[in-house]
Formats: structure tokens, C-alpha cells, sequence
């Protein structure tokens, strides 16, 4: 286990990941940093909920930090970058979860030979529950990215991918739970439509969910199969999976994917 970690950023993002770690207790309270640009509100809120350590001393957060980790928003990264350039070196390990942002304009900003590893965690990292891409820049070594696979997988399960496809993963593993959040309050309006209370509809909802990723993870069966297995022919799964059909619900979940990942790559240009 490393010393020190240090967080640029604090936003919700921030705040999953440092749940997910804290309790899978990869890193001690005592030993995690946190700053942003501009939000003491922020970050005494972070620091009173998790015991972390807040500062607005930029240097203090970097210094003998064995990992950086860069959790800001696209437009905020260039700042961000520079503002913590002059304190890395070579022997920390700067993790980014920004989307859109390759590690070669990474490494261009800090303009030094620092290890960069850019990842794409989601937010279920809070629950210990996200699904991670890996990938690393330029500089990093095999090391560096079995440290990052390391941590991410304290906080659900971590993969290298290509760089190239990082756009991607961020469409549906970054953005993905956000599109999944959609589904149940979709469904549950209907079941309350339908006279079920709230409550007792979400509950139904998220066991649902569960069990049925439950059932992609130990099942051995792809979707396609799982599908058809609770379909009978004239039934009521057949019913409302031929409304989807007449709403082009595919294509609309594949157009959705496109969008995330087209303004991906719109943020990486913009930099």
C-alpha cells in the first residue's frame, strides 16, 4: 500500500472514489489529500465526512504524494495541470479520471516525463461496485499500471483497454449507470401510474436491476439468451419487449452510446 494520495478536485466523482477506497481501506484517512480550485465549502464538507485531509495549499497536496489522482472537469483540467506541475516528479504516479483527455495532452500540460495512467471509473465506485478502464500514457511502466489496477480494483473491478477506446468505455461504463438510473425512474412511474406505492415499486426496481446483472456476472449466458430464457411466446414479457421494439428502443440505447462517446472526443479536441 502506498503513503500518500492526493485528489485535484473534489466534485462527486472525487467523492466516489475516496468512498470506495476508504472503505476498502486501501489507503488510510490520515494519508489522503484533498484540494480544488476554488470551494472551502467543499472541502471542509469532505473533510468532516471522511476525516480526510482539506487544504487549499496546492504544494502541500502534491508533495510525497505517491499517487496524484486528477478529478476535475474537462474544461478545468488545463488549470488544474499547470497549477500542480512545478511539485511532481518522476516517482509519483499521476492517475487521471477526466474525461475526453488523452495522456499525451496530459503530459504535454505538466510538460515533464511524470507516469501518466488515465482511467474511466463511474460512480458506483461510492458502493465498491465500478467498472474501471485502464490505460497508460507514454511514461508509465508496467508497474505504474498494476498500481492503478490495483487501487481500481478496490473500488469493483479495473481493465486495461487501448487509448483508443477510451472513448468508448466512457460511454458506457462512465455514463452507463446514469442511463441504467433512467430505466427505473421510467419504471417506476409506470408501476405508480399503475396504482403500486413508491417504495414498494423501487424496491421491486432495484432487485430487479441486481438480479439481473447478477445473472450476466454468474450465468455464463449472454444477454441475448437471458432475454429469451424469460420470454414465452404470447406471455407478458413478450408484450412489453414488443413495445420496446415499436419505440426503437435498441437503436435509441445505441444512439445514446454514439452521443456520450462523440462528446467525449469533442472534449479531448478541445484541449
Amino acid at each position: 500500500m502506498s503513503e500518500k494520495l492526493a485528489f485535484i478536485g473534489a466534485g462527486s466523482m472525487a467523492e466516489s472514489i475516496l468512498t470506495g477506497i476508504l472503505n476498502s481501506e486501501f489507503f488510510p484517512k490520515e494519508k489522503i489529500f484533498v484540494t480544488n480550485k476554488s470551494d472551502k465549502n467543499r472541502l471542509e464538507f469532505l473533510e468532516k465526512q471522511y476525516e480526510v485531509q482539506n487544504t487549499d495549499n496546492t504544494q502541500q497536496t502534491v508533495d510525497g504524494a505517491d499517487i496524484v489522482i486528477i478529478a476535475v472537469k474537462p474544461y478545468d483540467v488545463e488549470a488544474a495541470l499547470t497549477s500542480i506541475r512545478n511539485y511532481l516528479d518522476k516517482g509519483q504516479l499521476l492517475i487521471s479520471v477526466v474525461a475526453g483527455i488523452s495522456t499525451d495532452t496530459i503530459s504535454q500540460l505538466i510538460n515533464k516525463e511524470v507516469p501518466v495512467v488515465r482511467a474511466m471509473p463511474n460512480t458506483s465506485s461510492a458502493a465498491g461496485q465500478s467498472a474501471t478502464a485502464v490505460t497508460r500514457g507514454k511514461f508509465a511502466m508496467a508497474e505504474h499500471l498494476q498500481t492503478a489496477l490495483d487501487l481500481f480494483n478496490t473500488i469493483g473491478t479495473a481493465t486495461e483497454v487501448a487509448e483508443t477506446d477510451m472513448h468508448t468505455v466512457t460511454a458506457i461504463s462512465g455514463s452507463g449507470p446514469a442511463y441504467i438510473y433512467y430505466l427505473v425512474e421510467a419504471m417506476e412511474l409506470a408501476a405508480v401510474r399503475a396504482g403500486l406505492d413508491h417504495d414498494t415499486a423501487h424496491d421491486l426496481i432495484t432487485q430487479t436491476i441486481v438480479g439481473a446483472g447478477e445473472m450476466l456476472t454468474t450465468s455464463g449466458l449472454d444477454p441475448s439468451r437471458l432475454r429469451e430464457n424469460i420470454t414465452s411466446p404470447g406471455g407478458t414479457t413478450q408484450a412489453g419487449l414488443e413495445s420496446l421494439a415499436e419505440h426503437n428502443f435498441q437503436e435509441t440505447v445505441m444512439s445514446c452510446v454514439e452521443s456520450a462517446r462523440e462528446r467525449s472526443i469533442e472534449l479531448g479536441k478541445k484541449q
